[in-house]
């Protein structure tokens, strides 16, 4: 009985074999995602946004993780010259398309969001969006660790050549 290709020791044993170059894209790609998240948000302080309702303590670990799960997802865009590219493989794209945009309503302020004010109001942005938030958050994680785990575990799977 073959094994699944997406697993934690092939996602382990692929993050073995980056050079510099992937590693540089993750770290430019966990700023850039911690910034276009955090920034519009305000859980990354700027002159440019502000909030109505403060920043919650679990923002920040949300936004940080976020962060790094989209860098390290990012990182396995970049070509090393021994992959090659699978055809028919779910690598987890969208998921992580997904993760990222869940995010932003996660840690965004629950009255500053519009569409959750037209469809609920102030206070039901208060009282009902709100308390989902930190479950959005958690989701929108599962997600983005769910597309890296795919994306490094797919890279490490030696395809097999078809039958002639």
């Amino acid at each position: 009985m073959s094994s699944s290709p997406r697993s934690w020791s092939r996602a382990g044993a692929t993050l073995r074999t980056w050079r510099a170059r992937q590693w540089a894209v993750v770290g430019l790609g966990a700023l850039a995602t911690a910034l276009v998240v955090g920034v519009p948000t305000a859980v990354v302080p700027s002159p440019l946004f502000s909030r109505s309702v403060p920043v919650q303590w679990w923002n920040y670990p949300a936004l940080f993780a976020t962060a790094a799960l989209a860098g390290s997802t990012l990182g396995t865009y970049v070509h090393q010259p021994y992959q090659r590219e699978q055809s028919g493989v779910r690598d987890g794209s969208r998921l992580g398309v997904v993760g990222s945009v869940l995010t932003f309503f996660a840690v965004g302020c629950p009255v500053c969001n519009k569409l959750v004010l037209v469809l609920l109001g102030a206070s039901g942005a208060i009282s009902y969006w709100a308390p989902l938030q930190p479950l959005l958050a958690v989701l929108s994680l599962g997600l983005l660790a769910e597309a890296a785990l795919r994306r490094l575990s797919f890279q490490s799977v030696c395809p097999v050549p078809a039958s002639a």
